[in-house]
């Protein structure tokens, strides 16, 4: 045992790939860690807020301040608030005037405005433009203008008579710092379309996936895994029996077969440990036929002949004569199994035949949620991307240790 565990620890794909897993295992368990709570908890009111830290500026105003010039302050302030749409307008507007823009870096914005306040004129009436878009341009401008000049804001509040006064004035050189703000809170994948923090509900939902991956691995494996070794070592009729189930299966498409019990389960029996039961039932039938031609290649050797003649019982000889031949090809068999119920969890999640939902949160399940509200359109990369990173990369694991296993375990493929 000690000498097979080595070898397979020397395998270099092996390693990699369990290296990758055991680092999403410990995500899983110490982030929970570090930031406890439900995963499924509604933090922001507006969907897809992007990934930042945010401070809360009814506590910032009432933080003392600190005057800092930083010298690219204004620019900064004006470059963030100058969207690309409002850029590319200026550009079409310089064109409706024939005023030259060539060499303009539509980027840089303080060549972009100083040749916006040499040429502009609200009075001018461009042929052809229409009253709201020219509007819009005087607006810009205003816009512009606001952003250009140095300006406070004020706060005020009901004194003791009941009058409003102004309690305290912000310029736009006055900074607080993040610590002294009594709630300050970071996403670092910002929130979904329910206002939920990703990160925390992808650490779950990956947990809950692994699980359903192990639990429907477990059950395909168990399930192949007796029906190949019965057939494999009784043969006849028994063989003949259990090879028509497994060909009845096989025939049937396992993914149609998932969809058609998942749908007639129901939403509200639909939980995470049932849909993997679900998923296990209908995708044991490859581990079935591969473990049967190992056996039929073990079961007349000279040590299950032994056996035989000795009076050993039928499960004993199964167990203690032919399995352990066979013991690196079901796991094997198992981390592959658990790498197919992860990705069919996300494909059944992405139907709306998912876990249920105000349960526990998936993978597939923060797909479909990303996938309903157009995430994908809407440029929220934050609420697709890093599912689909994860997916990748527990597959990728899985099928590295099973390639490195093979590799040590399969003598056509050693070196």
């Amino acid at each position: 045992m000690k000498n097979t565990i080595r070898q397979v620890f020397h395998s270099p794909k092996f390693v990699a790939g369990f290296a990758i897993f055991v680092a999403i295992l410990l995500v899983m368990f110490i982030y929970p860690l570090i930031n406890p709570g439900n995963p499924l908890e509604q933090i922001g009111v507006g969907t897809f807020a992007k990934p930042g830290t945010y401070i809360s500026l009814y506590d910032a105003a009432k933080t003392n301040t600190q005057t800092l010039r930083l010298p690219e302050a204004a620019d900064n302030r004006i470059a963030a608030r100058l969207s690309m749409d409002d850029r590319v307008e200026m550009i079409n507007w310089f064109g409706t005037m024939n005023i030259s823009v060539e060499g303009l870096d539509i980027n840089d914005t303080d060549a972009l405005i100083e040749l916006w306040n040499q040429n502009y004129d609200p009075s001018a009436r461009p042929e052809g433009m229409t009253s709201a878009k020219i509007n819009y341009y005087k607006r810009l401008n205003n816009s512009i203008a606001e952003l250009s000049a140095s300006d406070t804001i004020s706060i005020a509040d009901y004194d003791e008579e009941g009058n409003l006064a102004v309690t305290k004035t912000i310029s736009d050189t006055d900074y607080v710092n993040t610590k002294d703000v009594a709630n300050v809170k970071t996403l670092p994948l910002g929130t979904d379309n329910f206002g939920r923090d990703v990160l925390k509900e992808l650490v779950s939902a990956t947990g809950t996936s692994i699980r359903i991956g192990l639990i429907a691995g477990i059950v395909a494996t168990l399930i192949g895994l007796t029906f190949g070794l019965l057939a494999g070592y009784l043969g006849g009729v028994v063989d003949d029996i259990i090879m028509f189930v497994t060909n009845i299966f096989t025939v049937i498409p396992s993914f149609v077969l998932l969809i058609l019990i998942t749908y007639s389960l129901g939403q509200e029996q639909r939980g995470a440990a049932i849909v993997a039961i679900v998923i296990g039932l209908t995708s044991w039938t490859w581990t079935a036929r591969s473990v049967r031609s190992q056996v039929i290649s073990l079961r007349n050797r000279d040590h299950v002949n032994l056996s035989k003649l000795s009076g050993h019982s039928l499960i004993r000889i199964v167990v203690m004569d032919i399995l352990p031949y066979i013991a690196s090809y079901v796991v094997m068999a198992f981390i592959l199994q658990v790498s197919s119920g992860i990705l069919a969890e996300a494909q059944l999640s992405l139907l709306g035949l998912g876990p249920k939902t105000t349960q526990v949160p998936t993978l597939g399940l923060m797909m479909n949620w990303a996938m309903l509200y157009s995430a994908h359109t809407n440029g929220s990369w934050w609420a697709y991307f890093p599912v689909i990173l994860v997916i990748t990369l527990i597959s990728f694991s899985l099928n590295l240790m099973n390639t490195g296993l093979d590799q040590v375990f399969n003598p056509t493929l050693r070196d």
